[in-house]
């Protein structure tokens, strides 16, 4: 004679099961958001290669960029109509947790630290200090929001030394 499962048993068994979904989903979740905060590193590596080949024919001088523009159709320079020439793909100007579509409006994700425009690499100014040697203290380009909410400062930024970090590094202070 064969034994069927109880109601009991059923309920229980589907209670443990709901048990280790709610436990997983959280999990789950914060791995995924931390793949698109690395995937976001990588896109801010890219860059930054692109923007060494910028600076190769432009005699080390960067660029002349606005932080960021309103709208895709505004005619300013900015990082995705200057660098784009340099960037293999295109996407690498889109963080992939960028679910708010900034990209899509804006035409990038990141934003420039226009405060170095037109500055020589080899003697860059940043907050009134002249930081020759300390370029890995100089942030170029980050998220234009916290698009990372599992990282301490909820955003990548990328370096004058070409380092990528969530830690805001820059100090003053030599």
């Amino acid at each position: 004679m064969s034994r069927a499962f109880t109601l009991i048993e059923l309920i229980v068994v589907i209670a443990i099961v709901c048990i280790f979904a709610a436990i997983a989903f959280p999990v789950t979740s914060r791995v995924v958001q931390n793949s698109k905060a690395s995937a976001c590193a990588s896109n801010l590596r890219q860059l930054g290669s692109a923007l060494n080949l910028y600076l190769g024919e432009h005699n080390q001088i960067m660029p002349p960029l606005q932080e960021g523009r309103a709208s895709i159709s505004d005619n300013v320079p900015v990082i995705d109509n200057t660098l784009n020439v340099y960037a293999p793909n295109p996407q690498v100007f889109a963080c992939p947790a960028d679910n708010k579509g900034i990209a899509a409006g804006t035409g990038t994700s990141y934003s420039w630290n226009s405060a170095l425009d037109g500055q020589s690499v080899a003697n860059l100014t940043f907050l009134l200090t002249t930081t020759t040697g300390l370029n890995s203290r100089i942030p170029l380009i980050g998220d234009k929001e916290g698009f990372h909410p599992y990282a301490t400062n909820k955003v990548n930024l990328l370096y004058a030394d070409g380092h990528v970090s969530q830690d805001l590094t820059f100090s003053i202070s030599q």
